[in-house]
């Protein structure tokens, strides 16, 4: 996960190795970095200047593509639970400070497991 330490123009220089050379100034003039690019989907590049439909598709399905993480489940439940653990470890690091900065996906998921048990362990005392 190395893309989460980015500043704005290696996003930019990325951008331009996926073949998107007109939006680099897109993405350096609104500061995206390797941790706001979580954020960046079809919703987002409107607001960045991008409004070629193809090519918002191809852009967010690259950066779906470099978070590892699949296609948005539009047919999904709202039962389901929100989100899958990456992308809820993603969230968290796209955050600034030291606790953001000093997570790791392994302490994360450590952190979650002990939350899930907590709360299955509350349960079955109610």
């Amino acid at each position: 996960m190395a893309f989460l330490q980015w500043r704005s123009q290696d996003v930019a220089e990325w951008i331009e190795s996926i073949g998107y050379p007109q939006y680099t100034a897109c993405f350096t003039e609104n500061l995206i970095t390797g941790r706001k690019l979580i954020y960046v989907n079809c919703c987002y590049l409107p607001r960045l200047g991008i409004t070629d439909f193809d090519h918002m598709k191809a852009i967010s399905a690259h950066v779906r593509e470099l978070l590892g993480i699949s296609d948005p489940l539009w047919s999904r439940s709202i039962a389901d639970p929100p989100r899958d653990d990456k992308g809820m470890f993603l969230e968290m690091k796209s955050r600034t400070g030291t606790r953001a900065d000093s997570l790791t996906y392994t302490k994360f998921l450590t952190d979650e497991h002990t939350l899930n048990e907590a709360g299955t362990r509350q349960e079955h005392t109610l």
